[in-house]
């Protein structure tokens, strides 16, 4: 049986994109079930709507704090019975609340060789710091930001003369293709959290 996937955004959603993409392979074993996003005008909504998915859209801007609005996000995952929730372009930082509430289910990808550059603006901070490779990493969602225990990773070049959009479109293709396979994994049993690590089998 497939496991029932929600995918929350905030902007375009591109990332989702290539993951609503996979989904529809025959032999996936996902079906995302839900799109949630915080932003009304948000252009991935309605590309989840004209692919025929459920779509919420959930203003953080009508809450007081960020557990409550976190509260009302993870109600409508549990009323369309969730099974894995991924953060594509989700531009809110997360309550440890829901962090916790999703435990091993909640997956981000970050474009960075995590633990290096964490947080915003992580392709200045490549450059910056003169690294020859950056990359892409998708991990567990744990209630300290961008720290989850690793599932993947994917390596580019960093090239003479790359400005952070050269870099950061570099990097984009190959988040188009680890996001996908690391919630297969997931999906499938192939990795799981245990305490504080991604264990793997």
């Amino acid at each position: 049986m497939k496991k029932r996937v929600a995918i929350l955004i905030s902007g375009r959603g591109s990332n989702m994109r290539s993951l609503i993409a996979a989904a529809a392979a025959p032999d996936s074993p996902v079906e995302i079930a839900l799109v949630v996003s915080n932003i009304g005008s948000a252009a991935g909504i309605q590309f989840a709507a004209e692919a025929g998915i459920a779509t919420e859209i959930v203003p953080h801007k009508a809450f007081n704090s960020r557990e409550a609005f976190d509260r009302a996000v993870s109600a409508h995952l549990e009323e369309t019975r969730i099974d894995i929730v991924c953060l594509a372009g989700f531009m809110r930082i997360l309550s440890d609340w829901f962090a916790t509430r999703w435990m091993g289910k909640l997956i981000n990808i970050h474009p960075s060789l995590l633990p290096l550059f964490k947080g915003t603006h992580v392709h200045e901070q490549a450059l910056q710091a003169g690294v020859r490779v950056s990359g892409c990493t998708v991990h567990f969602v744990v209630p300290e930001l961008d720290a989850g225990p690793i599932i993947a990773q994917a390596v580019v070049p960093v090239e003479t003369g790359d400005t952070p959009d050269t870099l950061a479109a570099r990097v984009l293709v190959e988040e188009h293709k680890l996001y996908p396979a690391a919630l297969r994994m997931l999906a499938e049993g192939k990795v799981r959290l245990e305490a504080d690590r991604a264990v793997f089998g």
